[in-house]
């Protein structure tokens, strides 16, 4: 049984404590610490132009009197459906104020998409892209929300010509009613009335991916953010003033909590560049000396398929993290190579509000020798893992079980769902749908979701261990593997994979590598070389749509 929680407490860092004492309750209360040590500092970067903590903190005060006179009260859903821009966590910061809850919203939904969320959340309100929500809103129909506020969503073409302006100028002609930055000049000034907010006030609803079933949204309370915003601040180890880029999207859990709200939280400097571009990616760190960064595994796929680039564009940062997949060994090795950085782990899910376990920056994680799994990571500070068999008994050290995950981050409930809410959430711990294994000394083995074990005559099969064989094989960039029905095995080894730029590998070449690795059922029956694979807009790969 894994009960032992000091095991990983033993390689944490000297900044890093095992248990979270929260400061604050709430997270206008952490904002305002921050704002009171100082007003002058800059709190928000885009492109060229700089906004200090007392201009973001006197135009999210405007916002929130703007959106209290529209009829936002405590509790009401209000969507976020905007890239990485300043005005995101604007409209999360006057929403806290007034106790609403900021639903997060990928910009690139569909309406068959929108419709299955809005329909659950019953929003009040939207805040989205100038000419992009208001057609979504039309088609809605009767889900549509009372009111809508649009903003302009800068899109960069030239290097020289990218400074948005001053934070709060209005799109010329738009009705202040209507418009983001009009609302906030009409109530330039003011502040909104004194609302009750608690620790347990419900702050952040974001919907799971849906990669394995219909998306469920999970809430998140104040303090489930504060504990990820102060754990993923220790374990960055993120000091006042330096600065984060925004590289995961707000709308996803990753960049809503781990990034932003940390960054606001603690003194840090958030970096925005919109639309992320490998380009920009590169250009902001360079340009902007960043020091901590936590994006997908695919946005540093897309760094090694630049042409240019190196160690010397990435001399500034300290930190290099990232999460919503495992990351490959081979990838891991690659770009230290090209850039200097290790690549450490972060794992979490929507319902942990992001960050939860993860490499601590003092440390590379260990392979396993057995399998040649990366560690994710080591449970972060206050949070507890075990393993659960197939059994349900609570596993020993090494052994193979479902992960569950108890900490003050995990949410209490999703959105109108009880019957998944008590499947899901059971006396206090998650139980996450990954398989995985905690080794003697704590460190935690993902090893794959549960539902996407392939059986092949009686034998088990983890996708992501042929996938990590895969990505051995000189010129693999990308690689999915899935089971197909097969009449005589019951299932059979399908692998999808894309190529780096140049490379003339052939399916029969990679599939006689892996089956050289590996025991001849777990490798591949057929490879399929793909431009692409299909990802999520977090760029996690969709199995799923692979199996369709």
């Amino acid at each position: 049984m894994i009960d032992a929680l000091e095991r990983w407490h033993q390689w944490y860092p000297d900044h890093v404590t095992p248990g979270l004492d929260l400061a604050h309750h709430t997270l206008t209360e952490a904002w305002q610490s921050r704002l009171a040590n100082d007003p002058n500092g800059v709190a928000m970067r885009y492109f060229g132009s700089t906004y200090s903590a007392s201009t973001v903190d006197a135009a999210a005060n405007a916002l929130a009197a703007g959106l209290q006179g529209k009829g936002v009260r405590p509790g009401d859903i209000v969507g976020i459906q905007l890239q990485n821009i300043p005005q995101f966590p604007l409209v999360q910061l006057a929403l806290w104020r007034l106790g609403a809850v900021a639903l997060v919203l990928n910009p690139m939904y569909k309406l068959r998409e929108l419709t299955t969320i809005l329909a659950d959340a019953r929003p009040v309100g939207i805040v989205g892209t100038t000419g992009v929500v208001e057609e979504t809103m039309r088609e809605l129909g009767d889900l549509a929300p009372a009111w809508v506020l649009t903003t302009r969503d800068y899109e960069v073409t030239d290097r020289d010509n990218r400074v948005p302006g001053e934070l709060g100028r209005p799109m010329p002609g738009a009705l202040a009613s209507n418009d983001l930055f009009g609302l906030i000049n009409a109530h330039r000034g003011q502040m909104p009335r004194p609302v009750q907010v608690s620790a347990e006030s419900p702050a952040l609803l974001t919907y799971t991916s849906g990669t394995t079933g219909d998306p469920k949204g999970a809430i998140a309370t104040h303090r489930n953010l504060l504990a990820t915003a102060e754990a993923t601040r220790q374990w960055f180890d993120v000091a006042p003033g330096e600065r984060v880029l925004a590289v995961a999207p707000l709308f996803h859990i990753t960049g809503a909590v781990a990034t932003a709200t940390m960054a606001l939280v603690s003194g840090a400097e958030l970096v925005f560049i919109g639309r992320l571009t490998p380009e920009h990616f590169i250009e902001a760190v360079t340009d902007y000396e960043v020091h901590h960064i936590c994006g997908s595994i695919t946005a540093y796929n897309a760094l090694l398929d630049l042409p240019h680039g190196g160690v010397a564009e990435m001399r500034s940062l300290r930190t290099v993290f990232s999460g919503g997949a495992p990351v490959p060994p081979k990838t891991v090795e690659r770009f230290a190579q090209r850039f200097g950085h290790y690549i450490r782990n972060v794992y979490g899910m929507t319902e942990t509000a992001s960050a939860c376990i993860a490499v601590p920056v003092t440390r590379e994680a260990p392979v396993d020798d057995a399998t040649g799994t990366l560690a994710i990571g080591l449970p972060m500070s206050g949070v507890r893992v075990r393993i659960r068999d197939a059994e349900g008994r609570l596993a020993t050290a090494g052994t193979l079980g479902e992960l569950e995950i108890s900490g003050p981050s995990i949410t209490s409930e999703y959105l109108n769902k009880p019957e998944a809410t008590a499947a899901t959430l059971v006396e206090g711990w998650l139980k996450t749908g990954d398989i995985a294994f905690v080794d003697g000394d704590g460190w935690v083995y993902l090893v794959d979701r549960k539902k996407d074990q392939i059986n092949v005559s009686g034998y088990k099969v983890w996708p992501r261990e042929v996938e990590d064989v895969l990505y051995e094989f000189p010129g693999v960039r990308e690689a999915a593997v899935i089971g197909r029905a097969n009449s005589y095995s019951g299932e059979e080894v399908i692998a999808f994979v894309s190529l780096q730029a140049g490379s003339d590998a052939t399916p029969e070449q990679i599939r006689v590598s892996v089956k050289q690795k590996l025991a001849s059922y777990k490798a591949p029956r057929e490879v399929v070389i793909l431009d692409d694979l299909p990802k999520t807009a977090t760029g996690k790969i969709q199995r799923l749509a692979l199996r369709e």
